[in-house]
């Protein structure tokens, strides 16, 4: 017969049992994370942007297992895993080749954040049937007849067939006077040559502009001067300026100011919008400087965009960290639709995805064409004003009225 502190000591080691069995079957039952994979420059002159679209994923990754995870997966987390995409097209191609080898449970991907290191990246994806989401803006990047890639954006083409009309809608109707000529400059990466070639073989003609001047460089830039002296000499009316490296941006507009070249600057990409622009530039240098962009934070979106300046310190929210996020809840839907692990069917899903409105991208539906674009996928463009670049198109996505540069 046991004593009364045997009986205690037994009834103490019997709930003790009992707790280890309930935690082992609460262990049991809670469903495995669902893995979905960010590449993205960490390192090299592309680090920033690159890391902003951690952060972006990081908010929407916390915000979608608060909503409860994935439903249909009895609650399952998505667990992000970041891989450093390097500055350069053979690290990008590297890196995609380690995430697939080293991630067998990934289920699918985001981001690669340049044109070039998206092309280089997704000819691996491809292989491994893995589903790729970019907001990378080349043309070439769903003209190849792959199956997995889905791109958010609007192509470059396609951006700058939308924003050449607008921006000459606005110049006249803010200064009276159409433009009639344009110099280009631009780097040589992908996003930026399939600009620059959609508006040399038509667009440019099609809105009664007169090409004056194209000078194309490779990043990063070392002297803007033979670049600007050009522009210079031929006194366009507009000045259409593509880089895609913020260094560059300062060294042409910093010439631009020395040699008193007063023509307004329409940029096309982030690199003339990034907050570190501010640390090597005097925010009065960009004044007016407009950028037609692939998203940008918006009307709607103020209280995202206070997170991420609360969490992160971020002043403002730009492409990378939007489309990033939305990308992130875009794996949600088409999880929910397949209910499965399986990369053949999630990218099945997201081929036959109809998620409704955009919300997180300018524009269109949540949904892709048989080539991987997302149907109806506008742009916005922003204008820097009093040291902040805001949006002013769309207008009922606007957050500021637009001003037309003097020149």
């Amino acid at each position: 017969m046991l004593s009364l502190i045997g009986k205690q000591v037994a009834a103490v080691l019997a709930g003790a049992a009992m707790v280890v069995a309930a935690t082992g079957a609460q262990a049991q039952s809670a469903p495995k994370p669902v893995q979905i994979g960010l590449i993205t420059p960490l390192s090299g002159i592309y680090a920033r942007p690159g890391t902003v679209m951690k952060m972006g994923a990081e908010l929407a990754i916390a915000d979608v297992n608060k909503a409860g995870g994935i439903a249909c997966m009895g609650g399952a987390p998505l667990e992000l895993v970041v891989v450093d995409s390097g500055d350069t097209i053979e690290k990008a191609t590297n890196a995609a080749q380690r995430m697939i080898a080293d991630y067998p449970d990934l289920v699918g991907a985001t981001g690669a954040y340049l044109s070039s290191f998206t092309l280089a990246a997704s000819e691996v994806t491809e292989r491994a049937n893995l589903p790729l989401l970019t907001l990378s803006y080349s043309d070439q990047i769903t003209n190849r007849g792959f199956r997995n890639i889905f791109q958010t954006s609007a192509t470059a083409g396609v951006q700058a067939q939308l924003a050449l009309p607008i921006i000459l809608d606005l110049a006249e109707k803010q200064s009276g006077k159409r433009p009639k000529t344009v110099a280009i400059i631009t780097d040589n990466t992908a996003a930026s040559i399939a600009s620059v070639k959609r508006m040399k073989e038509g667009l440019l003609k099609d809105v009664g502009l007169d090409l004056v001047v194209e000078e194309v460089f490779t990043p990063p830039l070392s002297d803007a001067t033979a670049l600007v002296q050009q522009v210079r000499q031929k006194r366009p009316d507009l000045l259409f300026f593509l880089p895609t490296v913020i260094s560059d941006s300062k060294l042409i507009l910093e010439k631009m100011k020395e040699f008193r070249v007063n023509v307004p600057v329409i940029s096309f990409g982030i690199a003339i919008a990034e907050p570190e622009v501010l640390n090597t530039m005097q925010a009065e240098m960009l004044e007016n400087v407009m950028s037609a962009v692939a998203n940008w934070g918006t009307k709607g979106e103020e209280g995202l965009i206070k997170r991420m300046k609360d969490v992160y310190g971020e002043p403002w929210m730009t492409q990378n960290a939007i489309s990033t996020y939305g990308d992130i809840w875009l794996f949600k839907d088409a999880l929910e639709k397949s209910c499965s692990r399986d990369r053949a069917a999630l990218g099945d899903a997201f081929r036959k995805l109809d998620a409704g409105p955009s919300k997180y991208y300018p524009g269109g539906i949540l949904s892709f064409d048989e080539k991987g674009h997302r149907k109806g996928a506008s742009l916005t463009i922003i204008q820097w004003q009093k040291g902040v670049p805001v949006t002013i198109f769309p207008e009922d996505l606007a957050l500021a009225k637009p001003v037309w540069p003097s020149k």
